[in-house]
C-alpha cells in the first residue's frame, strides 16, 4: 500500500468506483445478455410454432420417411433469415432431414430426452466448432396436424427440432462487452476528480492538525486552529485546541514552581553563606585546638565532626550557587591558553591525589594546548578524577588526544578519564549527570553534594563541548571530555546558558 494519506485515499476512491462500475456493469450485462437471448428464443419458437401449424395440417398420418423428407425440406425454407436447419421424428423413430442436407442439424440426445418426457416444447443451448447455437425440440400436437378440434392437446408423436446459430445475438452480447470495456477508463478518469477533491478536503484540516502538534512540539504552546464544520474532524480540532490550552496552562505552571524553586534555593544558599563562612573559619580556630590536645578527647571529636560537616555544607552551598547561575543563564567563561597537561598536573596536585604515587595518572602529551577556563575545567576534571578514586579504584588514568570531529573543520581534545573499579551498572548509566542522584538509594549520606557531575556536564557545555560516561571493555567506568578546537566565539556579558 502507498504511504501517504492522499495516494491511499484516492486509490480507495478509485478502487470503490471501479467495484461500483465493475458490478453495475456485469449485473447490466447478465440482464442485457440473458434478454438478447430470451428475446431470440422466444421469437424463434414462435416463428416455428406458425411454421408447424400451417405446413403440419398438409401432412399425412402417420407419414413415411419422404413424407418427413418433403416436411423438413418446407421448414427449411421457411427459416428465413435464421437459417435453421430442421429434422423430425415420428414415435421415436430416426431423425428425418431435408434431401440434399450437407450437415444434418446438431440435435443433443438430452433435448430429445428432455422432450420426451415433458411433452412439450424444449430448448437448450449449444456450442458447435466453437460456434454459439440454440436447437428447439416441438412436439406436434393432433390439432395442428389435422387442422381439427377433436383431440386437441394429444400428441400425435411427430416431433420437429430446429437448430441455428446465435452468431448475430454473440455479436450484440460482444458490442455490449466493448461498449463497458469503453465506458470504463473514462468513468475512473471522471471518478479521480471527485477524489481528488476529497482526498483534500480530509487532508486539510489532517494538515494542520499536523503542523499544529509540530509547533507545539517544538515550544510554541500558543498555537491555536480554526475550527470549520461540525464533522469528525472539526471536532478533533477542537479537542486539539483544548489539549493545547491545558499545555499552555501547565507549563505556564510548571515554570512558575520550577523559577519559585529555583529561587528559592539560591536565596537560601546565598543567605546560608554568609553564616558559614563564620562558622568555617571559627571550626579552623577549633580544628587547631582540637589537633593540638588542647582540647579533652570527647571534646575534640566532636569539634572535628563539626568541622567536616562544616565543610560538606560550604561545599553544598556553593554547588548550589554555581548551579543558580547556570539556571539563571549568568555564568561566565574566563577564557586563557593552557598547556593541557599543566592544567591536569595542578588539579591532582591541589586536591593531594598526587600521594601515594600511581593512584593517579596522567597521559597528556606535552604539545596540547587549549583555550578554555581553566577554573571551569579544573571542575570538570577535579568532579571526574575525584569520582573515580570515591567509587572505583585506584589507579585512576588521565588520558587526551587530539582527534577530528565529524562535521568540523577544527580538531577536538579528546580526554578520558577511566577508573579500575566495577563500573557503573548498566541502570544507573542514563541518571550519572542528574542533580542530585545517587546509585544507592540506601546511602542517604555521602561526602558529595550530588551535584558535582551535573555541574561539570554544565561547564563542559560552556565551553561548546561533551561529556558522556561508559563503561570501559577493561573494566571500570570512563568518563570522555570533548573540548572543540578553537573554541566558538563566547561573549562573556552575555552568561553561559547552556
Amino acid at each position: 500500500m502507498p504511504r501517504g494519506l492522499r495516494v491511499r485515499l484516492v486509490v480507495a476512491f478509485l478502487a470503490v468506483s471501479a467495484l461500483s462500475a465493475l458490478i453495475t456493469a456485469a449485473l447490466t450485462f447478465r440482464e442485457a445478455r440473458s434478454a438478447i437471448i430470451d428475446r431470440t428464443q422466444d421469437s424463434a419458437v414462435h416463428d416455428l410454432r406458425a411454421q408447424l401449424e400451417s405446413l403440419a395440417p398438409d401432412l399425412p398420418f402417420p407419414p413415411s420417411t419422404q413424407d418427413l423428407r418433403n416436411f423438413t425440406l418446407q421448414l427449411d425454407r421457411a427459416g428465413g433469415s435464421r437459417a435453421w436447419r430442421t429434422a423430425a421424428a415420428y414415435r421415436d423413430g430416426p431423425l428425418v432431414t431435408a434431401p440434399g442436407t450437407e450437415r444434418p442439424p446438431a440435435v443433443p440426445a438430452a433435448l430429445r430426452e428432455a422432450v420426451g418426457e415433458r411433452g412439450g416444447t424444449v430448448t437448450q443451448r449449444t456450442t458447435h466448432d466453437g460456434t454459439p447455437r440454440l436447437a428447439i425440440g416441438m412436439p406436434v400436437a393432433y390439432a395442428a396436424a389435422t387442422g381439427g378440434d377433436a383431440d386437441a392437446g394429444k400428441a400425435s408423436g411427430l416431433v420437429v427440432y430446429a437448430e441455428f446459430s446465435l452468431d448475430d445475438d454473440k455479436a450484440d452480447i460482444d458490442a455490449l462487452v466493448t461498449a463497458a470495456q469503453a465506458g470504463a477508463v473514462p468513468a475512473l478518469v471522471l471518478a479521480l476528480v471527485p477524489a481528488l477533491f476529497a482526498a483534500r478536503r480530509v487532508l486539510r484540516p489532517v494538515r494542520g492538525l499536523r503542523n499544529g502538534a509540530e509547533r507545539i512540539a517544538s515550544g510554541e504552546l500558543g498555537t491555536r486552529l480554526p475550527v470549520t464544520g461540525h464533522d469528525e474532524l472539526s471536532d478533533l480540532t477542537r479537542t486539539f485546541n483544548t489539549m493545547a490550552t491545558t499545555l499552555e496552562k501547565d507549563d505556564a505552571e510548571l515554570r512558575r514552581m520550577e523559577a519559585t524553586a529555583r529561587r528559592f534555593a539560591a536565596d537560601v544558599a546565598h543567605e546560608l553563606r554568609t553564616p558559614l563562612a563564620a562558622m568555617a573559619a571559627v571550626t579552623e580556630v577549633l580544628d587547631e585546638d582540637a589537633h593540638s590536645g588542647a582540647l579533652p578527647v570527647d571534646t575534640a571529636d566532636a569539634v572535628l565532626l563539626i568541622s567536616d560537616e562544616t565543610r560538606k555544607l560550604v561545599r553544598m552551598v556553593e554547588d548550589l550557587m554555581e548551579v543558580s547561575r547556570f539556571d539563571a543563564g549568568a555564568a561566565a567563561l574566563h577564557l586563557d591558553e593552557v598547556g593541557l597537561r599543566t592544567l591536569v598536573t595542578k588539579t591532582v596536585r591541589l586536591r593531594g591525589w598526587s600521594e601515594p604515587p600511581g593512584q593517579v595518572v596522567v597521559e597528556v602529551p606535552d604539545d596540547i594546548r587549549v583555550r578554555v577556563d581553566p577554573r571551569r575545567i579544573d571542575v570538570v576534571l577535579a568532579n571526574l578524577i575525584g569520582n573515580g578514586l570515591r567509587h572505583g579504584a585506584a589507579p585512576v588514568v588521565v588520558r587526551a588526544r587530539l582527534d577530528q570531529a565529524p562535521g568540523r573543520t577544527a580538531a577536538v581534545v579528546t580526554v578520558t578519564v577511566t577508573d579500575q573499579g566495577p563500573g557503573i551498572p548498566d541502570d544507573v548509566l542514563p541518571h550519572v549527570f542528574d542533580r542530585f542522584y545517587k546509585a544507592d538509594a540506601a546511602r542517604a549520606r555521602s561526602e558529595g553534594s550530588g551535584l558535582g557531575l551535573a555541574i561539570a556536564v554544565e561547564n563542559t557545555r560552556l565551553h561548546g563541548g561533551s561529556l558522556t560516561v561508559a563503561n570501559s571493555p577493561d573494566g571500570g567506568a570512563e568518563f570522555t571530555l570533548v573540548i572543540p578546537l578553537p573554541l566558538p566565539p563566547h561573549d562573556p556579558e552575555e552568561g553561559g546558558r547552556s
